[in-house]
């Protein structure tokens, strides 16, 4: 696993702590650190704030692309995947845009139902379609 795709993972792991628990995601990121002996990489706290800054936005795109699904009808997991994929692929130049989606694929792959990874790659390739649109 690279260094991103474990930052990704584990900016995920802290968002969704962040939900469950009801904290800003700082507050749960600072917890973890001060909680565990596990090393915060500069790319999840980027991810993290990134989202953060983005969310309101981030959340109107995938509640208007998204068939049938309310955001509180997600599971939280995807739900937080996606945030991290629409971030990267509508904020980050950095991360190309199927790197961005594959990734989110991978980490729903890995966390959440049978259904997610194609639930994923669905919403994310609409939103990279509609990317030029998006950001106009």
């Amino acid at each position: 696993m690279s260094a991103r795709a474990k930052a990704r993972r584990r900016a995920l792991d802290i968002l969704f702590e962040a939900e469950q628990r009801d904290v800003s995601p700082l507050a749960a990121m600072r917890l973890r650190r001060e909680a565990t002996d596990i090393t915060i990489n500069e790319y999840t706290v980027t991810l993290i704030e990134g989202v953060m800054a983005e969310l309101d936005r981030i959340d109107e795109i995938l509640s208007s692309y998204s068939k049938g699904w309310s955001l509180e009808r997600m599971p939280t997991v995807d739900r937080t995947a996606l945030r991290i994929g629409a971030w990267e692929l509508l904020f980050n130049d950095d991360v190309p845009d199927g790197v961005a989606v594959a990734e989110a694929v991978a980490l729903v792959r890995e966390l959440s139902t049978d259904e997610s990874p194609e639930f994923v790659n669905g919403l994310l390739g609409r939103i990279q379609q509609m990317k030029p649109t998006l950001l106009a």
